[in-house]
């Protein structure tokens, strides 16, 4: 889950023809729009499926995810034909160890996100990727030396302002919220800089995790501490599928986020933490007590400020 890659990530499929889905430079690709609806709908219903684990450790759901990941990203490549693309990325160091990179910061994401849901705090993970967007702002504004309009300052400025009021209520910084936002928040931004095409490099970074995944995965069967073959069919089935929910989404927003205007995308991210909430709220009823009932109205504004802005720049030519 996250925000859309910013700047420089829609500007190389500016120029595609109509033909591939990808967006042209007066606007977006129905192909485009239906991938991002797609994946942050499932996103959004994600926590359903989680909350059915929450009997499993997250170590052990992660190394599902990331094992029967493998297979269903191979036969997407297989499908498209692109498999010669990852066979010269794992020929490259240099993109051995940027995936090591990214591989290693979408694993902790998931991490937090399985224990937050499965341990109640799914609030907190749908605060963290409400927040996700501005935080990938003031990244690019730090690290890359983009220029902010004011109304993007007051929007980070608010959803600071609520992080201080959740922390001065709770007596603790929300480590759940801003996990998330910081993992996922450097994983989009490395992501960007991954010369290799989203369904590829989704690929590596479950083939670089999947020793260690399956070394686990082995190591809890020898000891008895698995759920997986266990005679409970429902756990098979759930730990099965969590190949399915983790791929899908991933790659469907991968290929989404280039085929869409950034203000298209910005609008549409909102629809995963949104529905996150409601869940939290009305299927697994967790305390909305008064400093959330205030900091949730704050970050919601400054969402709306961020995406008055980000529709009101004008789009920058490309150069040429």
């Amino acid at each position: 889950m996250g925000a859309a890659p910013k700047g420089r990530a829609t500007a190389g499929v500016a120029t595609a023809g109509a033909a591939t889905g990808a967006a042209t430079a007066g606007g977006d690709s129905l192909a485009g729009f239906f991938f991002a609806l797609g994946a942050y709908g499932l996103w959004g219903i994600l926590p359903v499926y989680m909350k059915a684990l929450a009997h499993v450790s997250p170590a052990e759901v992660i190394a599902h995810r990331v094992i029967w990941s493998v297979p269903l990203a191979g036969l997407v490549l297989l499908m498209l034909g692109r498999t010669a693309d990852l066979r010269a990325a794992i020929r490259s160091p240099r993109m051995v160890l940027m995936a090591a990179a990214t591989a290693a910061l979408i694993s902790v994401n998931w991490g937090i996100y399985v224990w937050a849901i499965g341990s109640g705090h799914a609030l907190d993970a749908a605060l963290g990727y409400y927040i996700n967007p501005l935080f990938s702002v003031l990244l690019g504004a730090v690290l890359l030396g983009e220029r902010l309009a004011p109304m993007q300052w007051l929007a980070i400025g608010l959803a600071a302002a609520a992080v201080l009021m959740l922390t001065w209520d709770a007596g603790r910084l929300p480590l759940v919220a801003l996990g998330l936002t910081l993992t996922w928040g450097a994983y989009a931004y490395l992501k960007k800089s991954l010369p290799i095409g989203p369904n590829q490099g989704f690929m590596l970074e479950v083939l670089l995790l999947s020793p260690a995944a399956l070394g686990y995965l082995l190591w809890l069967g020898a000891t008895g501490q698995g759920h997986f073959l266990q005679g409970v069919g429902r756990d098979d089935a759930l730990l099965l599928g969590c190949g399915l929910v983790t791929a899908i989404p991933l790659m469907l927003y991968a290929n989404g986020a280039k085929r869409l205007r950034l203000s298209t995308i910005a609008i549409m991210q909102y629809l995963a933490p949104t529905m996150i909430f409601l869940t939290a709220v009305f299927l697994f009823e967790e305390p909305f007590g008064r400093a959330r009932a205030i900091a949730f109205p704050m970050i919601w504004a400054a969402l709306v400020l961020y995406t008055a802005a980000m529709i009101r720049r004008p789009a920058r030519r490309p150069a040429g």
